[in-house]
């Protein structure tokens, strides 16, 4: 019998765990073949590839983001080869399983919850006896009629074989994300998340697991995202585990957990600040609300402030960058609600802030209760809200503006400068803003057309014109700042019009070469020539005192020179400010 077993991610840099999963409990009695997709990839062209693997039994792992892509590919499968065994599987159609079973007739079975016994099973049952009903959590169709087992006893994680040693994983370890999870199920009881159905957290053995993140490394793997829903429930665990991950990776290596801020205790905190090398570790956090009535609907547990204490600490410590998210549309969180909580939680400044939008998700808390706020959302996946009663779907269009700039303008960090002065010193907070030049970005249509770095300068410079702010040239001279910044080499243009006469920047040069101590020791140790300063080095009149501001963030009307210069070698940017008052040369 001929298995394959498929999903659609949403990259190219994501793989699938499940499926790994699917093909290693499977093993020896059947080598199943493991293909995956995109659901950018054209459907003609992954039916063309399925079909011509013959396969006899397909499974489809499913999710919000690529089930309305696989039911294309399942009917034209079906249609192909009427004969073909199909079986789905995964988060999405585990619940509403009925439902999935008459929308695609094309279906055998569906495997509902923890897939690898199931899946095995059925392999078995359907070359043997086809004795389905001895299954469970299984759906199958007998007679036309849709029949779905009673849950089955959950698998012991440790007889599940290891999913990475496969001879196809092995040449793009490093040019794609590998998932582990050293745990499953989640202590918390979030009624907007599926992890708050299973109940309990089952761990897979601690030196297995070590094990295998020591195989990955050495088969070059680069980032590792641990999916454990909340990695640091167990203190002593988790340090163990971050010892040894800072005992034993490799250069280069960077991985990811998903933790619980609130929970994490200073000592941990302390130890990773301490020990951990900068960039080994990334960490992303769900704040969703600072809203109480909020969470208290949702059954969330949270302690903003000792969240924060968590946040600030390791951004203190400068070793682990921090990705936070939020979700609009919770229950009784309004748009001046949501506004209170994106400032809260941008207040931190996390390396990245997430702005996402409730999804009802099917077998949810909140899906089943969703006519006690009144919610209307899409009818098929992603089953993102439209509105409830006290969010409106202009609220939300105007909140996707905010988004859709702040992905931009923030997460990128293209010019972390200019946006940290316009959210302190010239607008009422950052939401505002965001959202200020959200609805502008909208209204010029920008939305729709693509984006260079020097088109996204010129475009906040034009909505700042237009808005009228004061102390423009403030802003713009911390614009040049961060552009400058974000470059690798000499840029061969810039975004502004004006520019330093050359006779002018000629003589700011001449003096730094006869007095290089003017900037300082760094500079002087470049012991740059004549011909590298003037090939390498970009110079700039700013209208203020930027060092000054850098320390104090304080705005002193003092011009002063910013020198740059773009190492050829290592494509870094090292930078030197002067009063122009300490030259001796008039500005031109």
């Amino acid at each position: 019998m001929n298995v394959v077993i498929s999903t659609l991610n949403a990259k190219y840099i994501h793989t699938c765990l499940a499926l790994r999963y699917l093909k290693a409990y499977a093993a020896p009695e059947y080598e199943v073949e493991m293909t995956e997709y995109t659901i950018k990839d054209p459907i003609m062209n992954i039916v063309s590839d399925l079909y011509s693997k013959k396969p006899d039994v397909i499974g489809f792992s499913c999710y919000i983001w690529n089930i309305e892509e696989t039911i294309p590919i399942i009917k034209m499968l079906k249609k192909i080869n009427p004969e073909l065994m199909v079986m789905l599987g995964g988060p999405e159609v585990t619940y509403d399983t009925e439902y999935w079973m008459e929308r695609i007739p094309e279906v055998d079975f569906i495997v509902k919850g923890e897939g690898e016994g199931i899946f095995k099973e059925l392999l078995l049952q359907i070359e043997g006896e086809k004795d389905y009903q001895s299954i469970g959590n299984l759906a199958f169709r007998d007679n036309g009629k849709t029949v779905i087992t009673p849950p089955s006893k959950k698998i012991n994680l440790n007889d599940i074989p290891s999913p990475f040693r496969f001879e196809e994983d092995s040449q793009n370890l490093g040019k794609r994300i590998t998932y582990i999870e050293t745990s499953r199920g989640c202590p918390f009881s979030c009624q907007f998340c599926l992890s708050s159905i299973e109940v309990g957290v089952r761990y897979f053995d601690v030196a297995r697991m070590k094990d295998e993140l020591i195989f990955l490394m050495d088969h070059g793997a680069k980032t590792i995202k641990f999916v454990d829903r909340t990695f640091n429930i167990k203190r002593d665990y988790a340090l163990d585990m971050f010892q040894f991950l800072i005992d034993n990776h490799r250069p280069g290596c960077v991985f990811q957990f998903e933790i619980t801020a609130d929970i994490m205790r200073p000592e941990v905190l302390d130890f990773l600040n301490e020990n951990a090398p900068a960039g080994l570790f990334r960490f992303e956090i769900g704040v969703q609300s600072t809203n109480d009535t909020t969470n208290e609907l949702v059954m969330r547990k949270q302690n903003f402030n000792k969240l924060t204490r968590t946040v600030m600490m390791v951004k203190e410590g400068g070793k682990i960058d921090q990705h936070l998210d939020l979700i609009a549309g919770l229950p009784e969180e309004d748009y001046n609600s949501f506004r209170k909580t994106f400032n809260d939680v941008f207040k931190m400044r996390p390396e990245e802030l997430q702005l996402g939008f409730l999804k009802m998700l099917r077998g949810t808390g909140l899906r089943m209760r969703a006519e006690d706020h009144n919610y209307i959302y899409m009818d098929h996946s992603p089953y993102e809200i439209l509105g409830n009663n006290v969010l409106s779907f202009d609220d939300i269009v105007r909140i996707k503006q905010v988004e859709d700039v702040l992905e931009k303008y923030w997460n990128d960090h293209r010019m972390d400068h200019t946006i940290n002065y316009l959210v302190e010193h010239v607008f009422s907070s950052p939401f505002d803003f965001f959202q200020e030049f959200g609805t502008y970005w909208d209204q010029q249509g920008w939305v729709r057309i693509g984006h260079q770095l020097e088109d996204l300068f010129r475009r906040l410079y034009q909505f700042l014109e237009n808005f009228g702010i004061k102390h423009l040239h403030v802003v713009k001279s911390l614009m040049k700042f961060d552009y400058l910044l974000n470059q690798k080499i000499k840029p061969r243009k810039v975004w502004w019009n004006e520019a330093i006469e050359k006779t002018a920047k000629s003589q700011y040069l001449k003096r730094f070469l006869e007095t290089p101590s003017l900037l300082g020791e760094t500079f002087n140790n470049l012991q740059l020539t004549e011909k590298e300063l003037f090939k390498h080095t970009v110079i700039e009149v700013l209208s203020f005192d930027l060092a000054n501001y850098m320390n104090t963030k304080e705005v002193v009307a003092n011009e002063t020179l910013l020198l740059l210069y773009f190492d050829p070698k290592t494509h870094q940017v090292e930078y030197w400010i002067v009063p122009l008052t300490d030259l001796n040369i008039h500005s031109a």
